[in-house]
């Protein structure tokens, strides 16, 4: 199955402050959104192995929206989400937000071996919907425990999954409640290739 995309953005947003503080490296998020067709809008259907099969394809697509509006900086969290329209249903997102999807844009990112968060919901144009993140390769980095607040106005339409991915170059600006230091991630994986 080709999962056809109606339209599709970037959501680009970049905080260098938080409590007075100006931050070294500024905190640079983007959301890279396809609003997609949804073949199985308005009817039950039992397999959805075809959407999820055709998935692959639009993590392909959404990599290359998001890194294009990321520039050069590194991927450090990543998180993942969808809206489906009313007349689909929320297990339509979610089929469609698999490993499937998710492998080819860890291979466009250099890697990523966490799993990545995830959350789905229904509704119309104008749904608020929070994405999580988490870093890119140990869940367990609180520093990177974070996520992207968005409202589309115009998706999803009825017949419409506005499918979301969220990549971050760092954890949260003034991050200091302690754990896994990124920077540990990255000394463990250097040793494990060593």
């Amino acid at each position: 199955m080709t999962i056809r995309i109606r339209r599709s953005f970037a959501i680009v947003e970049e905080r260098t402050e938080e409590a007075g503080r100006i931050a070294a490296q500024p905190l640079r998020r983007v959301a890279a959104v396809a609003v997609v067709e949804n073949p199985y809008a308005g009817r039950y259907v039992e397999d959805l192995k075809p959407m999820i099969d055709g998935s692959a394809q639009l993590g392909r697509q959404i990599a290359a929206i998001a890194l294009t509006a990321f520039g050069s900086h590194a991927v450090q969290s990543y998180g993942k989400g969808g809206i489906v329209g009313t007349a689909g249903e929320q297990e339509h997102a979610n089929a469609l937000l698999t490993t499937t999807f998710a492998n080819p844009i860890r291979d466009a990112i250099g890697g990523g071996d966490a799993w990545i968060s995830s959350f789905t919901k229904k509704g119309g144009p104008g749904t608020l919907i929070d994405i999580p993140m988490n870093h890119v390769d140990e869940v367990y980095v609180r520093s990177h425990y974070d996520g992207m607040s968005l409202v589309l106005p115009d998706a999803p339409m009825p017949d419409e999954i506005a499918i979301i991915f969220c990549i971050a170059n760092r954890g949260r600006l003034n991050a200091r409640v302690g754990g896994i230091t990124h920077e540990e991630v990255i000394a463990r994986k250097r040793n494990k290739q060593a």
